[in-house]
């Protein structure tokens, strides 16, 4: 399955895992403590608010974060070095935007594969310094 990073509509993902691991509405209905029409209503769901996504995370033994954490990294812009350089330092846990997972590398070399995107369109639009990608062409 390709993941469209671009626009994620949780509720068929989650309804992917589900039908996946053919987990009965039974058990969901009483895990998520809800009805089913309210599951169904999930599924149809383009989001899903954070403590019920991460009920879905531990129902099904997935992370369905990671997915908005590849967009991220994907589509966010870079950081000027103006605004890098604040002052005001977040409170929160800083991350690595540059941590290029195994689905992301398979991602980007698919639409290079397909003909969909260039080398330069994936390194214009995705901000992936040119010797990473060709590391990555060598290696996969």
């Amino acid at each position: 399955m390709k993941l469209d990073y671009k626009k994620i509509h949780i509720g068929s993902l989650i309804r992917k895992e589900v039908d996946v691991n053919n987990i009965e509405s039974d058990r969901i209905c009483n895990f998520m403590n809800c009805k089913e029409n309210e599951i169904q209503d999930m599924y149809e769901a383009v989001s899903l608010p954070t403590t019920i996504l991460l009920q879905w995370c531990k129902l099904l033994e997935y992370d369905f974060f990671r997915i908005y954490s590849q967009h991220l990294i994907l589509f966010s812009a870079k950081n000027s070095s103006a605004a890098s350089n604040q002052e005001n330092k977040s409170s929160l846990p800083s991350f690595r935007k540059n941590l290029y997972t195994k689905e992301i590398i398979k991602f980007i070399l698919e639409l290079i594969r397909t003909g969909e995107k260039t080398n330069a369109q994936i390194i214009e639009e995705y901000k992936i310094p040119k010797t990473t990608l060709l590391k990555w062409i060598e290696k996969y």
